[in-house]
C-alpha cells in the first residue's frame, strides 16, 4: 500500500464520520420522522415549528404526542398552548389525558382550568378519574362521649368525588377527615344516652352530612357510613370518682388546717394561763411583805392576823371536804 495514499484514506474515513455526525445533528434539530408521524395522524404542525421547539428547549416529542392524543380524541389543541404549559412547568401528557377523560365522561373541563389545576400541584388526571369513580376514605378511630358519660369509638367511611371547580384553592383530604371527625364528636356528644347511638348509628351519618362539611374543599361528600362503633370507658363515672377524690383531699386539707389552728389556739391559751399563774405567784410572794409592812405601820394587829389565818385554814378545810377521797 502506498504511504502517500494513507492520508487520503484517513481523510476519507474522517469525512464519513463527520458526515454521519452532521446527519444526526441535522435529524436532531430537524425531526423529520416526528413531523412525518404528525402528518400521518392528521396533526397540523409545521417542520419549522418543530425546529424552533428544539431551539426553545421544548421536547417536540411531548408536544406532538399530546397533539396526536388530543386529535384522535376529537379535541382541538394547538402546539402553542401545549408549549406554553410545558415552559410553565406543567405536565402536558397528564393535562391532555385529563381533557380526554373529562370529555368522554361529559365533565365540563377546559384547557385553561386543566392547566391551572396542574400548575397548582394537583394531579388533574387523577381528579377527573375521581369525579368518575368516587373514592372511599376510611377515617381513623374517633372517640366521643355521650351525655350519660359513656365513651364511644366510631370509625366511618367517607365516599367523596373530586370537585373540579374547587380543585384550585380548595382544602384537601385532611380537612375533610378533620371535619368528619368533628361532626362525629358533636353528634355523639349531643346524644342523651349512648344506647341511642348504638341503636341508630345512621343518626351520625345524617347529622354529619347535614352540616355541609365539604364546603370550601376540593371534594364533594357523597355519603358517610359508620363502619364500626365500640364502647370505651365510663368517662362520667371516672370523672365523678376523680372529683370525689379531689373533694376528699380538699376536705382533709381543711380539717388539717382547722386542727392546726386549734392546736395553735390551745398553745396560746396555755401560754396565757402560765403567764397568769406566774403573775399570781408573783402577787402571792408580795403578801408577806405587805403583812410585814402593815404590822410596822400599825395597820394590822395580832388578832387580825390570827383571824385571817383561821379564815384561810377554814377555807382549805372546806376545799378538802368538797373533794372525793383519793382511794375512790
Amino acid at each position: 500500500m502506498n504511504i502517500l495514499a494513507i492520508p487520503d484514506f484517513l481523510f476519507g474515513v474522517g469525512g464519513v464520520i463527520i458526515v454521519i455526525i452532521v446527519f444526526f445533528i441535522f435529524l436532531y434539530f430537524v425531526p423529520l420522522g416526528l413531523w412525518f408521524s404528525a402528518i400521518l395522524s392528521k396533526v397540523k404542525i409545521s417542520l419549522l415549528d418543530l425546529i424552533f421547539m428544539r431551539w426553545r428547549k421544548v421536547p417536540p416529542e411531548i408536544i406532538v404526542k399530546g397533539m396526536v392524543n388530543a386529535t384522535k380524541a376529537g379535541l382541538v389543541i394547538n402546539s402553542d398552548m401545549l408549549e406554553a404549559h410545558y415552559l410553565a412547568g406543567g405536565n402536558v401528557i397528564k393535562v391532555v389525558a385529563a381533557l380526554i377523560s373529562a370529555d368522554k365522561a361529559n365533565i365540563p373541563l377546559d384547557f385553561k382550568a386543566a392547566t391551572a389545576i396542574d400548575l397548582a400541584g394537583r394531579d388533574v388526571f387523577d381528579a377527573v378519574q375521581m369525579s368518575v369513580n368516587p373514592r372511599v376514605i376510611d377515617t381513623p378511630p374517633v372517640s366521643a362521649v355521650a351525655k350519660d358519660g359513656i365513651q364511644l369509638i366510631a370509625k366511618a367511611r367517607v365516599t367523596v368525588r373530586a370537585n373540579i371547580a374547587q380543585l384550585v384553592g380548595g382544602a384537601g383530604e385532611e380537612t375533610v377527615l378533620a371535619r368528619v371527625g368533628e361532626g362525629i364528636v358533636t353528634t355523639i356528644g349531643s346524644a342523651m344516652n349512648h344506647k341511642e347511638v348504638l341503636e341508630n348509628p345512621d343518626r351520625i351519618s345524617k347529622g354529619v352530612l347535614a352540616k355541609g362539611l365539604d364546603a370550601g374543599t376540593a371534594f364533594e361528600i357523597l355519603s358517610i357510613d359508620i363502619a364500626d362503633i365500640d364502647i370505651g370507658e365510663n368517662i362520667g363515672a371516672k370523672l365523678q370518682m376523680d372529683q370525689a377524690e379531689a373533694d376528699k383531699n380538699i376536705a382533709q386539707a381543711k380539717a388539717e388546717e382547722r386542727r392546726a389552728m386549734a392546736i395553735a389556739l390551745e398553745q396560746e391559751m396555755k401560754a396565757k394561763a402560765q403567764e397568769a399563774r406566774a403573775k399570781v405567784i408573783e402577787a402571792e410572794a408580795e403578801i408577806p411583805k405587805s403583812i410585814s409592812e402593815a404590822f410596822r405601820n400599825g395597820n394590822l394587829g395580832v388578832m387580825d392576823y390570827y383571824r385571817m389565818q383561821n379564815v384561810k385554814a377554814d377555807t382549805e378545810m372546806r376545799d378538802a371536804l368538797s373533794k372525793p377521797p383519793k382511794n375512790q
